[in-house]
């Protein structure tokens, strides 16, 4: 008997160590990416990804640290690596995980800062699947603020192009500002952002 509660013990003591190091380690990867160290960011999520093969964040934020990143340079070959590394993580997510709304929209993200890269190669290709994924998202969580203003964000961008109205994407981006103040993450660690480019996004509707 004393055997197995010394067993039991040590396991969860084990279970307890691997959880304050994960904390610990995601802490630290998201004070680098504030810092602006995007590749130690994303390098040190990787790692953390490649420890805790159950849980989908770390490779999330691999991909989100590299598609933020992409969005935010010119460079033809650094944004081909980016978005690569970015699909490459969250694809091994999206196997394990189908239904997750945050990975749908982050799929959605990938496919538009393609878009963004080469409209005329990838406009037409892509805009398709970026509005089915998003569909699914809003099927799966409507009343997740993400879900709604970056659907409607891209929505918005598409009828500025084609020279469309705007008003209704603006009243659902209106509804994401809402849905933002009600939303509590499953963690510290679940996504949460997106208050502020909704915000932006907002003003500029008025």
């Amino acid at each position: 008997m004393t055997k197995v509660i010394i067993a039991i013990a040590f396991f969860v003591t084990s279970l307890v160590s691997a959880q304050g190091q994960f904390e610990q380690g995601m802490g630290k990867a998201f004070g680098l990416w504030k810092e602006g160290k995007s590749t130690e960011a994303s390098d040190l999520f990787e790692r953390i990804a490649s420890a805790e093969k159950n849980s989908w964040l770390p490779n999330y934020y691999v991909a989100l640290v590299n598609t933020t990143s992409a969005f935010g340079t010119q460079d033809k070959e650094k944004i081909n690596n980016l978005l690569t590394k970015a699909q490459l993580v969250l694809s091994i997510e999206m196997i394990k995980n189908p239904n997750n709304a945050e990975l749908l929209v982050m799929q959605a993200m990938i496919h538009t800062a393609w878009i963004v890269a080469d409209p005329m190669t990838n406009g037409m290709k892509l805009s398709g699947p970026v509005m089915e994924l998003y569909a699914k998202a809003q099927a799966i969580a409507p009343e997740n603020p993400r879900v709604v203003f970056c659907k409607a964000e891209f929505e918005i961008n598409g009828a500025k192009y084609f020279g469309g109205d705007t008003k209704p994407m603006c009243t659902q981006i209106e509804k994401a500002v809402g849905l933002f103040a009600t939303f509590k993450p499953e963690s510290q660690f679940h996504p949460k952002w997106g208050l502020d480019r909704a915000t932006e996004a907002l003003k500029g509707c008025k």
